[in-house]
């Protein structure tokens, strides 16, 4: 009897030291499938952004948003930034509207299918306010909630430089002012975009209501954004700030649609990334975390749900402030980061982007813009709405004029609705790979 108990023990001893074997040789396999200068060097990338952790929060999405001192914050690993002044809260906000009435003339020849668009695209939505880290904890004062970077992620980048930054690519030619050549003056290789864009004035700030959707993304190296942005520059090396939602496997590691900032001061060739994940960015609330799930994600044929971005210049700091809802300010990109936009934009975007090394070839990506419908589909397809710029003026206003454009219609398409609402609704996006785009 005794010894079939020493049996069992060594056994069960043999068995767990298997198991710890097992355990310890997943790991090491996994890093060793990297160079070791890169582990080493993600290891120690990884160590250096959580040493100012003051608390982590574990969100049941499986995020760890770690609550950094405000003071700590990557922002200021920036040469241009050492010794900044933290801004806690803009000096102006613009926060006067005015909205014009459009009366048109043909009301009354309105359609019986005209009325029923009209209808259904003023269906009310409910503007998101929460994140769902938010239902387990929240950062104290004084500190910025920081979604922590996974190490498969960094591991899975081309470089730790180049992770969180958009490919750069040229394939358009500059024109020196927007003419008939509307493709020209948008078109990037390997990115496709379809959008509402205006240029020709001095812009100090844009908004609008973005509406929530979660596409689907074929690849793990591909994405699909849906965003406010202001640009400046010739297209070789321009400057961009942006905002709204992403899916972006390589950035954040799923599929699931988050809240995200991005930025470059030299068309994303050596500079800027996205949220939080290069120096650049000062966060200073700490109720909103970049790059965080966004909840909830409506359902075909369920109540709309939308996000509120307003990017805006402050005209006494210049700081490029973003506002989340109509009452959060996130934080800001301050004017040392560029040379040009730190005075004004010259242009400005809604609308979706998908980037695909596939895009322009065949197959084609099966990634989708927005909801994966076309923009005709105004009950499912993706939209953005309230859509604002800031000029000179003190309100915020409708553009006196704007154009739409998309990269590849039969992929992603567009519509803009001006007539028989009170305020401009603009409809985009699509499938990617289907019969028509091949």
């Amino acid at each position: 009897m005794g010894k079939v108990l020493r049996f069992s023990a060594m056994g069960s001893t043999i068995f767990i030291l298997f198991g710890l074997a097992v355990t310890v040789y997943c790991v090491v396999d996994y890093d060793d499938s990297f160079p070791r200068q890169k582990v080493l060097e993600v290891e120690r990338k990884l160590n250096h952004l959580r040493r100012h952790s003051l608390k982590s929060i574990q969100s049941e999405d499986g995020d760890v948003i770690d609550c950094i001192d405000i003071k700590k914050q990557p922002a200021f690993d920036h040469p241009a930034l050492k010794g900044h002044k933290i801004q806690m809260v803009p000096t102006y906000n613009s926060a006067k509207e005015y909205t014009t009435r459009r009366a048109s003339t043909r009301t009354k020849n309105e359609t019986k299918s005209t009325k029923m668009m009209k209808q259904r695209a003023e269906e009310s939505s409910v503007t998101i306010s929460s994140q769902i880290w938010q239902r387990s904890g929240r950062c104290p004062e004084g500190t910025i909630p920081i979604r922590r970077i996974q190490k498969r992620d960094l591991l899975k980048a081309h470089s730790i430089e180049h992770y969180g930054r958009k490919k750069p690519s040229f394939s358009h030619q500059h024109v020196g002012q927007l003419n008939e050549n509307v493709e020209s003056f948008v078109q990037q290789q390997n990115h496709s975009k379809a959008i509402l864009f205006a240029v020709g004035y001095r812009y100090l700030g844009a908004k609008g209501d973005i509406k929530v959707c979660n596409p689907f993304v074929e690849k793990d190296d591909e994405y699909s954004t849906s965003q406010v942005a202001l640009l400046t520059g010739p297209y070789n090396d321009f400057e961009c700030i942006e905002a709204g939602w992403a899916v972006n496997p390589s950035v954040y590691g799923d599929r699931q649609t988050r809240l995200f900032v991005y930025w470059t001061a030299d068309a994303s060739k050596k500079t800027g990334c996205f949220d939080l994940t290069c120096p650049g960015f000062v966060q200073t609330s700490n109720e909103i975390a970049l790059g965080a799930a966004i909840y909830p994600i409506p359902i075909p044929g369920g109540l709309p749900y939308q996000i509120t971005i307003y990017i805006y210049k402050d005209p006494i700091t210049n700081n490029w402030w973003v506002q989340y809802g109509e009452k959060t300010n996130i934080g800001y990109w301050p004017p040392e980061l560029f040379d040009g936009i730190c005075y004004n934009a010259e242009s400005v975007e809604w609308g979706g982007e998908v980037y695909s090394s596939n895009v322009g070839h065949t197959p084609h990506t099966a990634t989708q813009m927005g909801s994966g419908q076309f923009a005709t589909d105004i009950g499912d397809s993706s939209s953005i709405t309230r859509m604002r710029i800031h000029d000179n003026s003190e309100t915020l206003k409708f553009p006196e004029w704007v154009a739409h454009y998309s990269d590849e219609y039969n992929c992603y398409d567009v519509w803009y609705m001006a007539d028989y609402v009170e305020d401009p609704e603009f409809y985009y996006g699509g499938p990617g790979r289907n019969p028509l785009c091949p």
